[in-house]
């Protein structure tokens, strides 16, 4: 904290706690982003598969999902709003400058906010009053509205670090504002991408670790093999397409944003044959103290070759690169994402080889304690994704345009302080209360499931038959349905 503050000490005295403010509230709701993203799409491909297969354990599992999912974005509300808030609060230089030019991506965001609740409501509303196939299919556009909204957040923040799409007059504001262009920057693409299929492989782990844990636990019904072996299946086929992406993204950066990319991989000096080092940390020396040095390994990765020449710290004046502090956290947590992602490739073929081999799950303990951490993992990748595009850009909030320090507020520091502690008072409250849902949820479909006698936990059992209005538990249980639960065929109604 001090050797922030020492950095900082040139800076508007408002510009730390607005930092801060800002990575607190990014990092709480970038944990919700993939549930929002990728959820819907895996809910809908457990929801086809029940209504295709005539499968009860599958629509009982999509029907549950979909509740989440709305416990979800409700939260999602809350801490995107504030988000939202604080762009125009905490960086009013920005906003008041450019958000003519890039400010369509957060409006595309919002159209799609809305969309998203009003299917959300839709979808929730069917599972008792509408005919199954076309409840199902009125969620469909569930996915595509959740995909819209990433493409309006990666299109704001793509411009951040590759801006276009406008002129700047005799004064250094921006005219002649081409939209499609500040839209469509170099980076949009490798990083709209690498952001989406990180979503779905997050929420694909989380949610297949869910069931690992029952599994470990001993509970080796079809209900916990068909909760896990879906969404474990689509994070594993996407593990080695992000892999690709991931190092697609990596080039892309180095092309476009050679300063960010030398911050990276802790390059001080530009030059050729140049070593990658795996953690480490940057001296202001341009040494480097620790970590796994593998020579010419960053010129091979960056252009396939060791004669590659890679733009090192040094290229541009101090005032003008990530400090050794700030190149450091953006190295290690690249390095983390890496680490990361390269054993998720192991337990995927790990996966792949014993579905080839003998059409079922692998055996051992060690695979499931493994999923089960997958998840966490993949939150883990996430953040440290954010923080690797935001700090490596530093000290610029719109790349080589427009500095941090000049779009901060000039709201009083103690001011930001005491927002910053409320903030957090408010979000371990809204975190609290949705863990406390999910947890209440969760106690439901268990009593459910085990047919336990529910007046002594004094708690209702759920009815589980997906269609047809609500009524009153039924008395007795249909005969094969999970957990003793009465169930109906799909379509009856």
């Amino acid at each position: 904290m001090f050797s922030t503050v020492a950095l900082l000490a040139d800076a508007p005295p408002q510009l730390l706690p607005a930092r801060q403010l800002m990575a607190f509230t990014l990092g709480m709701h970038i944990l919700l982003v993939p549930f929002g993203v990728a959820l819907p799409f895996i809910t809908l491909l457990m929801h086809h598969r029940g209504l295709r297969r005539k499968d009860p354990v599958a629509l009982k599992l999509a029907r549950r999902w979909s509740a989440v999912m709305a416990v979800q974005f409700a939260i999602g509300v809350v801490t995107g709003t504030v988000l939202s808030f604080e762009l125009g609060l905490l960086w009013p230089g920005m906003m008041g400058r450019w958000g003519d030019v890039f400010g369509l991506g957060f409006g595309i965001e919002a159209w799609a906010f809305f969309l998203e609740a009003a299917l959300i409501a839709i979808y929730l509303y069917g599972w008792r009053r509408l005919k199954p196939w076309t409840h199902f299919w009125l969620g469909v556009p569930l996915p595509l509205v959740a995909l819209l909204g990433a493409f309006g957040i990666i299109a704001a923040n793509s411009w951040m670090n590759t801006p276009q799409g406008f002129r700047l007059d005799a004064q250094g504001n921006p005219v002649e504002v081409d939209v499609r262009q500040a839209i469509f920057t170099p980076m949009f693409g490798p990083e709209y991408w690498h952001f989406v299929v990180a979503m779905f492989m997050t929420a694909g782990f989380v949610v297949a670790g869910v069931y690992a844990v029952g599994w470990l636990r001993g509970r080796r019904d079809r209900y916990h093999r068909l909760g896990f072996t879906l969404p474990f299946t689509v994070a594993a086929i996407l593990t080695p397409v992000q892999f690709m992406l991931g190092d697609s993204a990596a080039r892309a950066v180095f092309h476009k944003q050679p300063i960010k990319f030398a911050a990276m991989e802790i390059v001080w000096k530009t030059d050729t044959h140049v070593p990658e080092y795996m953690f480490g940390r940057l001296n202001k020396d341009g040494t480097i103290s620790g970590g796994l040095k593998i020579p010419q390994l960053d010129s091979i990765l960056a252009g396939f070759k060791p004669s590659t020449q890679v733009t090192g710290l040094t290229s541009v004046p101090a005032s003008d690169r990530p400090t050794v502090v700030q190149a450091t956290i953006a190295h290690w947590a690249f390095d983390i994402m890496v680490t990361i992602g390269s054993l998720l490739i192991l337990v995927v073929l790990w996966y792949g080889w014993c579905w080839l081999r003998r059409r079922e799950l692998p055996r051992s303990r060690w695979f499931f304690r493994c999923a089960a951490v997958a998840g966490a993992a993949c939150l883990l990748t996430v953040e440290c994704g954010w923080i690797t595009t935001e700090v490596g850009r530093q000290p610029w909030i719109v790349y080589n345009q427009m500095r941090v320090s000049e779009a901060v507020t000039d709201t009083q520091a103690s001011s930001l302080w005491t927002m910053l502690g409320l903030v957090i008072v408010v979000y371990v409250a809204v975190y609290g209360a949705f863990l406390a849902v999910i947890l209440k949820m969760r106690t439901r479909w268990r009593i459910a499931d085990e047919g336990s006698a529910a007046a002594g936990a004094g708690l209702p059992p759920e009815n589980d038959t997906p269609y047809g209005p609500r009524s009153d538990p039924e008395p007795t249980a249909t005969v094969g349905a999970p957990g003793g639960s009465s169930e109906r065929t799909p379509g009856s109604e």
